[in-house]
């Protein structure tokens, strides 16, 4: 099912010419989707006032470089075969590469981005989840994946940023709201910080603010 399932996807992309150079871009340089994506929900959620909501905004890109960083050693270990290595007369629009295909890397990143923004929007995690079904259609379609690749990649990806994200958020929650306090509070809130009232001193004849009610 999976070879069958890249075939239909292949001769698709032998079908669409004109949808070659939008795809390959898109294959190539949609990380970069992802990132600013990231940059979105971090700025989404400094107008939250949310210290919870910023510190998962802030474990985002963290949890997506580890989740690449532990996706290292199962390609390493699977050792699969890029596509058009293993099947000949298929149309080739990646650029041909030494690396091993499963798990597939940009896979990888788009689910734990995915995961990771979930915990800051809904919303913006539903846009993310779009862009990482496009990527991962579009490695296949330009044969550097298989499906199976790209499944597990999105798979692998979204636990390492929900585990990441559950275990650091407490700590990172007090992180952020300990930066609050200083002149950095800009990058995790966007209310001004709390003033104190003025204190009233209570002289003689005088009854203090708190007794009276004012």
């Amino acid at each position: 099912m999976d070879v069958g399932l890249f075939d239909e996807v292949n001769r698709f992309a032998m079908a669409t010419p004109w949808l070659h150079a939008a795809v390959t871009g898109y294959a190539a340089y949609g990380v970069l989707l992802f990132a600013a994506l990231m940059l979105a929900g971090w700025w989404y959620a400094r107008g939250t006032n949310d210290p919870a909501r910023v510190a998962a905004a802030v474990l985002v890109p963290v949890a997506t470089l580890l989740a690449v960083a532990v996706n290292q050693p199962f390609v390493s270990a699977f050792h699969e075969a890029r596509p058009y290595t293993s099947h000949p007369g298929i149309l080739v629009l990646a650029t041909r590469s030494t690396d091993f295909s499963f798990p597939s890397d940009h896979s990888v990143l788009a689910g734990a981005a995915v995961a990771g923004l979930w915990f800051v929007s809904r919303r913006l995690g539903l846009v993310t989840a779009v862009a990482a079904l496009a990527m991962g259609f579009a490695r296949i379609y330009i044969a550097a994946h298989y499906p199976h690749d790209v499944l597990a990649g999105l798979v692998l990806g979204a636990v390492v940023a929900v585990v990441v994200v559950l275990l650091a958020r407490p700590l990172t929650t007090r992180l952020v709201t300990a930066t609050g306090r200083t002149a950095l509070r800009p990058l995790v809130s966007t209310e001004p910080p709390t003033r104190p009232g003025p204190v009233v001193a209570a002289g003689p004849g005088r009854t203090p603010p708190e007794v009276t009610g004012r």
